[in-house]
């Protein structure tokens, strides 16, 4: 199996700093964690690539390579998320969305071929399942709260670190207060969760193994 995972474009008014990176020779300001962490929770025998379009242009060969295009994306990405999809489905190409933006908003693209929303740890498993079955359904979604503690390392090599400003680990999710213009009580809960010092200190190391 070939997965190809796409990280949509900033606008460059939202944190893509895409005018200020040149001064310091790198193209972003951060990886994509989710998309990272993802790819270390498919099987170890598929073919994985990644583009981040925030660092370069997501070409049609890259898609055809792929048996199935993995989309996560944020809200504010929503515009370059639709053209991926948009493309997706005019090469015939299978789509699999996740992350903020589709778990905030599923019923916003009916172009996708499935939804795996929520948090990856909790859902990703059944989907691959049935897709090994030869029978994956459309939408998946989450009736609890992942255990962090589960959650493996990301595949940083994947990416060339170079590319970005700073590198960027995830100690947790949820969060116990009310703010009115973010969603994270809405994505991750209102019970704050964190991965344990061993989970840390293994990410770090495995940073500082990539480079």
């Amino acid at each position: 199996m070939k997965i190809l995972l796409v990280y949509p474009r900033y606008p460059a008014t939202f944190w893509s700093f895409r005018y200020a990176m040149k001064f310091i020779n790198r193209k972003a300001s951060f990886p994509p964690l989710g998309l990272l962490t993802v790819a270390a929770m498919l099987p170890g025998e598929w073919e994985k690539k990644l583009v981040d379009m925030n660092v370069s242009s997501l070409a049609d060969q890259d898609l055809r390579w792929a048996d199935y295009v993995f989309i996560s994306a944020m809200t504010i990405q929503r515009q370059s998320a639709q053209k991926v999809i948009d493309r997706c489905r005019g090469l015939g190409i299978k789509t699999v969305a996740g992350g903020p933006l589709f778990t905030s908003c599923p019923d916003d693209f009916p172009k996708v071929d499935h939804l795996v929303l929520g948090e990856g740890e909790v859902t990703l498993p059944s989907f691959l399942e049935d897709l090994r079955r030869g029978a994956p359904r459309r939408i998946y979604a989450a009736d609890k709260w992942a255990q962090l503690r589960d959650t493996p390392i990301p595949r940083w090599e994947l990416v060339k670190m170079r590319d970005y400003a700073a590198m960027n680990i995830q100690y947790g999710r949820g969060c116990p207060y009310d703010c009115e213009f973010c969603d994270i009580t809405g994505l991750f809960g209102r019970s704050p969760r964190s991965k344990n010092p061993a989970q840390l200190l293994a990410e770090l190391e495995s940073l500082y193994a990539h480079g």
